[in-house]
């Protein structure tokens, strides 16, 4: 059974930081192209930020450049999204997901709101 369960998320004031964690479960983590996703209430989900799996090179949103970075540890299953700087537009729901090929999978979410 794929699981992918995201925690971390919370409150926070401007400027502060938080780690996202997805710990992933019932597939070959190692292989698969984790995301991390977010959606702000009103609007489209969007792409924060990607790692590849091997080499695990990474991609963010320009929106998030400098601030936020995705890892991924295999021996845990799990990818992280280190996130500092945090500004109010930040606050969304955050998702992770695996991808490989035709298959994806998808993680609750986890609550990020920044406000003073």
């Amino acid at each position: 059974q794929v699981q992918l369960v995201e925690s971390g998320g919370g409150s926070v004031q401007p400027g502060g930081s938080l780690r996202l964690s997805c710990a992933a479960s019932g597939f070959i983590f190692r292989i698969y192209t984790m995301s991390w996703y977010r959606q702000a209430p009103g609007k489209e989900r969007e792409l924060v930020a990607t790692i590849l799996g091997g080499p695990g090179s990474t991609d963010y949103a320009d929106s998030v450049k400098g601030r936020f970075t995705i890892s991924r540890d295999n021996a845990k299953n799990t990818v992280y999204l280190q996130m500092k700087s945090l500004k109010p537009e930040d606050t969304a729901v955050y998702y992770c997901s695996a991808l490989r090929r035709s298959l994806d999978y998808w993680g609750q979410g986890t609550q990020v709101t920044v406000s003073s």
